[in-house]
């Protein structure tokens, strides 16, 4: 992975990283104990590593997530709260939504 990437100061593939995807995960698991262990794992790797990436590299992260996890669609996350918060502050900051704001 690291190797494929662009070089990046804060890309972190480290202890520390290896880390926050395993918490995320167990966070993952305890609040949706049905849900199968893959689809949680790739959710923890996904939530934790994304937002670190600069845009050029995330089809290439995401192309190596689908061959470390053939087959495994994740369910859209609801991020409703989420969205509704930024809205909400967004209007109470005069400052114009973009849907780019919220990918």
């Amino acid at each position: 992975c690291s190797e494929q990437l662009s070089s990046q100061d804060h890309y972190d593939y480290g202890m520390r990283a290896v880390i926050s995807v395993l918490r995320a995960a167990g966070n993952l698991k305890r609040k949706f104990t049905n849900e199968r262990e893959d689809i949680l794992m790739l959710r923890a790797i996904t939530d934790v590593n994304l937002p670190k990436f600069l845009d050029q590299d995330v089809p290439l992260f995401q192309g190596i997530l689908g061959d470390l996890f053939p087959g495994v669609v994740l369910p859209v996350a609801d991020y409703k709260n989420l969205t509704d918060a930024l809205d909400e502050n967004c209007k109470k900051n005069n400052l114009q939504t973009l849907e780019s704001f919220y990918e």
